[in-house]
C-alpha cells in the first residue's frame, strides 16, 4: 500500500508481503510427496470446439451454500441431497453449519452431535463419497458459521480472539489522582477473566483538534506512567498547563462464539486472525479431530476448498493481537504506545485525536501494519496448510480495515457477497487482486435478501448477478440449500435463516422442497454457460485504478469511471502498492500486466478513505515512475505536485516523494488534471481508448476475456449496485468491440440458456473493431465472441454478412443469408461484398391473442412431516390471464401450474413462416412446450420464445408450465412467521401474443 518504505531500519509491509503474494502466483504449493492444489492461471487458447459451450462441465457449474444443522446429520440423507443438487445441474456444494431459525439450540444436541462431532464427521465423508460417484466438489468451512472458530479454544486462550479495551479519567490542571488504574469504559465479555494492562498514560487536552466525537489531545504531552503502578494503584499530578487525561489500556480476550452458537461442545471461541497461534488452533483442531486417513483420502481426491467467510470480529474496543506494538515498530521504524490514544475505539467511535493530518497518518500506519499481519499469519498460513492437504483455500478478505485487493492476489479463490457489497466496485477491487496474481476464479456469494426467505424469483437472482459478472465474478456459490430437517421446525422443513428473530428471514432455501426446483436446470445450465466463458482465456481490463488503501464492501468507486466511463464502455479495475511487486506488474507495449488484463493505463487519485487527500507512498510512487518510464499511460487526479506520505513521513519522505512525482508528471504520457470531469479527454489524448465502445450512455455492462485468438465480451444490461434507481430499462444500440485475431474474423452470438452459438448475420467492420446491434432487456445478458470462421463448427464462415438491412433481422440459415420480418413488403439488405438485395415478404398472419386457456395447478399444501408436501389438483378455465392472487381459487396457492391453449393458424402458413411466443409477465421460472415438444430453456428475463418451424396450419397446442415461491401459501399456514408479507402476483399474468413472422432468404 501506500506506506512501504523501510524507516530506521525498519521492515518494509512490501518486504512482509512479498512472500505470501509470490507463492501463490503461477505456482502449485505441494507439500512432499502430494499433489498441489493451487489455483492455475487459465491462459492462452482454450480448445473451443465442439460442445465447448453447450455443456458446461460440473467444475464451473454453480454450487450451493450448504447448511447443515451442526452434527445433527443422516448420511443417508446427506447422500440423498448430493444426488439432488447433482440431478438439478449444479456443480457442488459448501458444508456450512448455520441454524439461525433454530431458537432453542439445545434441540441440536450439541454435546453429540456439534459441529466437529464424530456425527459431523460422518456426514462430511458421506458428502465427500456420494460427490466423487456424481462429480461434484465439496467445499468446507474452516469452522461453524462465522468468523472462524474451533472447539477447544477458550475466552481467555493466547489463540483467541483479542481487543484492546481503555478506561479514562480526567484529571484538572494541578490536580492529583491517587487510585486503581481506571477501568475498561467496557466490562468484558462473558468468560473472559484475564486481562493484562498494557500502558497507563497521560495527555493534556487539546480543544482545537476535538472534533464533534473525538477529545483532542497534544501528542507532545503524551507520558507513559505505566513504570509508576504498583499494584493496581496509581498516583500522578498532573502539571498546571491545561486539563489532562489518564488513559489506561488493556488487553484481553473478546469472548466472541461464532454466529447464532453454541455449534459444538465445548463452545468454539473465534480465534485471532492475526497471530500465528490462532491460525494454529484452528489447523491443530483439524489435524486432530477431524482429519482422519479417510477424510484426508477423500478431501484430496475431491480437490475442493477450505472457505472462511468475511472477518466479522466484534468488540467493543480495538481489535489487537499481542505482536502488534513489535510489528508496528519493525515496519515504521517508531514505537506505538506514545501514538496510542489516536487509535482507540469505542463502539467502532474514534475515541481521541491528534493534529488531524498526523491522526490520520497514524491510523494508516496502525491499519496497514494489521494488514500485514491478517495477510501473512492468517491467510497466507492457511493456503499453504490446504495445499499440503491437496485442496485450496476460498476466503471473503474484508471485514476488517485490511487491503483486500493484495488479499485477493494471496488466495486462490477471493470471494465476494451480493448481500454486503454496495456496488460493483467492490467485485473489482478482488479481481485486481486475482488477475495481477494470475489466478483464474473471483467467487460470490449470492442471492441473500433479507426478509425475502419464500418469496425470492430467480429472476431477482438474475439480476443481481447480471453485474456482478461484468465486474469480474465468474463462480457463483448461492446462497443457499438447506439440509432437509432439524428437530420442531414446520413445514416446508428446516431453512438455516428463516424464521429469523420470528419473521421471515434471509432468502433463500432453495432445494427440491420448492416448487421451481422443477426448473431448477435451466438455470444452472445458464450460469454454468456464464462461468464457462468468464472462466476461460485471461481477462481484460482497459484501466488499472490505483487504490490508496484497499478496502473493499465499502462501495467507494473510481472518480469519472465509476459514473461516467461505465456506461460509455469502459472497464476498469483496482489495485493496491503490494500488487506493483509481483512478477505480472511490468509493461510491454504500453500495457500494464501484458500476460493478464492488459490495463492500457493506470489512474491514480486522492485517497477515497481519507478525504480524498493526494497521498502516495514513496516507494509505490518510485513503482509508478518505473512503470511510466517504461511506457504506462498515467492519469493523475487532484495535486499530486504537493502529494503527502498516507502515514506518519520519515526524514526528508515529503520532499523525495515529490521530487519522484515531478519526475513523473515531467513524462509525455503521463497527465495530471484538476478536474475529474476531464478523466476522459486526458485519456483520448494518450491515446487510451476502451475495447467496447457504445453509440450511447447505457446501463450496459461488459467484460472481455481473450483466448488465444478469440474475443469473448459479456454483456449485460445491468444495474451498478441492486439499489440503484430509477429501474434500468431497455437498451438497442450499436456497440463496438475490439477484436485481437488479425485475419478474417466473425462474430458470434452465444446463447447461455440454450448453448447455441449462432453466427451473427448482421454488422460492420473497422480496423480492429466489429460493430454490432445490442438489444437487451433489464438485467438481461449475452454473450458475443469474435473468432475465426468455422470455430463453432457452423459452415458460414466463407459467406458474406449484411451490413445493413430495413428488416427485421438478418440472420444465418441452413439455406444462407435470411431476413425476417414480421410484416409484408419489401426489404433491402446491403451485404459485406458490396452487393445489395431486395427480398419481397408476401404474406404475414396478424398477430394472435389466445382466447382461452385451461389452468391444472398442483396447489402444494404442508405434508405429514416438516419435510413434507401434500399436493392437491385444481383445473380452472381461463377467459382472461390473471396472476394467481387475483384468482379466488388460487389467492393463497403456491405450485406449478400448466396452461394450455389451442392457437389456431391459417391455411396459407408455410414453412418460412415462423412465430415468436411473447408471455408478457410470468413469474417465476417457466418452461414452454409446442405440439408435445419442449422447447430449449428460455431467458427468464426476457420472456419471448422463437418458436421457429415448430408451428403448423391449423391447430397448434401451446403449453406454458409455471412454478411459483412458497411464499402466498406460508402466507396463511404460518402467519406468525409470514403474515406480514404482501400477497405476491404469481402465474401467469400475461399478455400472451402470437406474433408470426416470414423469412426470405437472401443469399444463398
Amino acid at each position: 500500500m501506500q506506506n512501504s518504505i523501510p524507516r530506521r531500519g525498519g521492515t518494509s509491509r512490501r518486504t512482509m508481503l512479498a512472500a505470501s503474494l509470490a507463492a501463490g502466483v503461477g505456482v502449485t504449493f505441494a507439500a512432499a510427496g502430494s499433489p498441489g492444489a493451487a489455483a492455475l492461471p487459465l491462459t492462452g487458447r482454450q480448445d473451443l470446439t465442439g460442445d465447448w459451450f453447450a455443456t458446461s462441465p460440473r467444475s464451473v457449474r454453480p454450487k450451493f451454500r450448504w447448511w447443515w444443522p451442526d452434527g445433527l446429520v443422516d448420511p443417508a440423507e446427506i447422500a440423498r441431497e448430493i444426488d439432488q443438487i447433482a440431478d438439478a445441474g449444479f456443480g457442488g456444494a459448501e458444508i456450512a453449519a448455520v441454524h439461525h431459525s433454530v431458537k432453542d439450540k439445545s434441540v441440536l444436541d450439541t454435546a453429540h452431535h456439534g459441529w466437529g462431532s464424530t456425527p459431523w464427521r460422518d456426514g462430511v465423508e458421506a458428502a465427500l463419497r456420494q460427490a466423487a460417484r456424481r462429480g461434484l466438489t465439496v467445499d468446507l468451512t474452516l469452522g461453524p458459521s462465522w468468523p472462524v472458530a474451533v472447539p477447544g479454544v477458550t475466552p481467555d486462550d493466547e489463540a483467541a480472539a483479542q481487543e484492546l479495551a481503555h478506561g479514562r479519567v480526567l484529571v484538572t490542571a494541578g490536580a492529583t489522582y491517587q487510585g486503581p488504574v481506571p477501568e475498561p469504559v467496557h466490562e468484558a465479555a462473558s468468560g473472559v477473566t484475564r486481562r493484562s494492562l498494557l500502558a497507563v498514560q497521560a495527555a493534556r487536552l487539546e480543544p482545537a483538534h476535538s472534533t464533534r466525537k473525538e477529545t483532542g489531545l497534544d501528542l507532545a504531552s503524551v507520558r507513559d506512567l505505566t513504570p509508576t503502578v504498583r499494584d493496581g494503584l496509581l498516583t500522578w499530578t498532573a502539571p498546571a498547563d491545561g486539563d489532562w487525561v489518564l488513559i489506561s489500556t488493556w488487553q484481553r480476550g473478546t469472548g466472541q462464539q461464532p454466529e447464532s452458537g453454541p455449534h459444538s461442545s465445548p463452545a468454539a471461541y473465534v480465534v485471532d486472525h492475526l497471530s500465528p497461534v490462532g491460525t494454529a488452533a484452528v489447523t491443530g483442531f483439524w489435524e486432530r479431530a477431524v482429519l482422519t486417513g479417510t477424510v484426508r483420502r477423500l478431501l484430496r481426491a475431491a480437490g475442493g476448498a477450505f472457505f472462511e467467510d468475511s472477518v466479522e470480529l466484534e468488540t467493543d474496543s480495538l481489535v489487537w493481537t499481542s505482536a502488534l506494538p513489535e510489528a508496528f515498530a519493525q515496519r515504521t521504524g517508531r514505537p506505538l504506545l506514545p501514538y496510542l490514544p489516536a487509535l482507540l475505539l469505542d463502539r467502532s467511535n474514534q475515541v481521541f485525536t491528534f493534529e488531524a493530518q498526523l491522526t490520520r497518518q497514524i491510523r494508516h500506519d496502525f491499519w496497514e501494519t494489521v494488514s500485514d499481519l491478517f495477510t501473512t499469519h492468517h491467510l497466507t498460513a492457511l493456503r499453504d496448510w490446504a495445499h499440503a492437504l491437496g485442496m485450496s483455500l476460498r476466503s471473503q478478505p474484508y471485514g476488517l480495515q485490511t487491503d483486500a485487493i493484495a488479499a485477493a492476489a494471496v488466495l486462490d479463490i477471493p470471494e465476494g457477497e451480493s448481500l454486503g457489497f454496495k456496488n460493483l466496485d467492490d467485485y473489482r477491487c478482488l479481481a485486481g487482486g486475482r488477475d495481477m496474481a494470475g489466478h483464474t476464479v473471483l467467487s460470490c456469494e449470492s442471492g441473500a435478501y433479507n426478509g425475502s426467505a419464500y418469496s425470492t424469483t430467480w429472476d431477482r437472482f438474475l439480476r443481481t448477478m447480471g453485474g456482478a459478472y461484468a465486474a469480474g465474478v465468474n463462480q457463483t456459490v448461492m446462497h443457499g440449500f438447506s439440509y432437509a430437517s432439524a428437530p420442531k421446525v414446520s413445514w416446508p422443513g428446516f431453512a438455516a435463516f428463516s424464521p429469523y428473530n420470528g419473521a421471515a428471514g434471509y432468502g433463500e432455501s432453495w432445494g427440491p422442497r420448492q416448487p421451481t426446483w422443477r426448473h431448477a436446470e435451466d438455470i444452472a445450465g445458464y450460469l454454468g454457460r456464464v462461468h464457462r466463458v468468464l472462466q476461460t482465456g485471461t481477462p481484460r481490463a482497459d484501466v488499472a485504478v490505483f487504490r490508496q488503501t484497499g478496502y473493499t464492501a465499502t462501495g467507494i468507486g473510481a472518480s469519472w469511471f465509476t459514473a461516467t466511463g461505465v456506461p460509455l464502455g469502459w472497464t476498469h479495475q483496482f489495485l493496491s502498492g503490494p500488487l506493483l511487486d509481483l512478477p505480472g506488474a511490468r509493461v510491454s507495449g504500453g500495457r500494464l500486466a501484458p500476460k493478464g488484463p492488459a490495463y492500457k493505463a493506470l489512474f491514480v487519485e486522492g485517497d477515497f478513505f481519507y478525504g480524498s487527500t493526494p497521498t502516495l507512498a514513496l516507494a509505490d510512487a518510485r513503482k509508478l515512475l518505473k512503470l511510466a518510464g517504461a511506457g504506462l499511460p498515467m492519469v493523475l487526479l487532484g495535486a499530486f505536485d504537493q502529494a503527502l506520505t498516507p502515514g506518519v513521513p520519515g526524514q526528508d519522505e515529503t520532499e523525495q516523494l515529490r521530487e519522484v512525482l515531478a519526475r513523473l508528471l515531467a513524462l509525455p504520457h503521463v497527465t495530471a488534471v484538476t478536474d475529474k470531469a476531464a478523466v476522459g479527454d486526458a485519456l483520448t489524448a494518450l491515446g487510451v481508448t476502451p475495447d467496447a465502445r457504445y453509440a450511447t450512455p447505457s446501463t450496459l455492462l461488459n467484460a472481455h476475456r481473450v483466448s488465444g485468438d478469440t474475443d469473448f465480451y459479456y454483456l449485460c444490461n445491468g444495474k451498478h449496485a441492486e439499489t440503484v434507481k430509477p429501474p434500468v430499462a431497455a437498451i438497442d444500440h450499436d456497440v463496438t468491440l475490439r477484436r485481437t485475431r488479425r485475419g478474417a474474423t466473425v462474430p458470434y452470438l452465444l446463447d447461455p440458456w440454450t448453448g447455441a452459438a449462432t453466427r451473427i448475420g448482421r454488422y460492420t467492420e473497422d480496423g480492429d473493431t466489429i460493430t454490432v446491434r445490442v438489444t437487451l432487456d433489464p438485467g438481461q445478458a449475452t454473450v458475443v465472441a469474435l473468432g475465426r470462421p468455422g470455430l463453432f463448427g457452423d459452415r458460414d464462415g466463407g459467406r458474406p454478412h449484411a451490413v445493413g438491412s430495413d428488416a427485421d433481422r438478418v440472420l444465418f440459415t441452413d439455406r444462407g443469408l435470411a431476413v425476417r420480418a414480421s410484416a409484408p413488403g419489401t426489404y433491402t439488405t446491403r451485404l459485406s461484398r458490396g452487393r445489395t438485395v431486395t427480398s419481397t415478404v408476401r404474406s404475414v398472419p396478424g398477430p394472435v391473442t389466445p382466447a382461452r386457456w385451461r389452468l391444472d395447478v398442483e396447489d402444494w399444501y404442508p405434508g405429514a412431516d416438516p419435510a413434507g408436501t401434500d399436493v392437491v389438483r385444481r383445473t380452472l378455465t381461463l377467459d382472461t390471464l390473471l396472476p394467481w392472487s387475483q384468482i379466488p381459487e388460487l389467492a393463497d396457492s403456491a405450485g406449478i401450474g400448466r396452461y394450455r391453449t389451442t392457437v389456431v393458424l391459417p391455411s396459407d402458413w408455410t414453412p418460412a413462416h415462423g412465430a415468436y411466443l411473447e408471455l408478457g409477465q410470468v413469474s417465476d421460472t417457466f418452461r414452454v412446450t409446442v405440439n408435445g415438444t419442449r422447447l430449449p430453456p428460455c431467458d427468464r428475463l426476457h420472456p419471448v420464445v422463437d418458436l421457429g418451424g415448430r408451428l403448423r396450419r391449423g391447430g397448434n397446442v401451446i403449453e406454458i408450465e409455471v412454478a411459483t415461491p412458497l411464499i402466498n401459501r406460508l402466507r396463511v399456514t404460518q402467519p406468525a412467521v409470514f403474515g406480514a408479507t404482501t400477497r405476491q402476483a404469481y402465474g401467469l399474468a400475461g399478455p400472451v401474443r402470437l406474433v408470426p413472422y416470414a423469412q426470405v432468404v437472401v443469399h444463398p
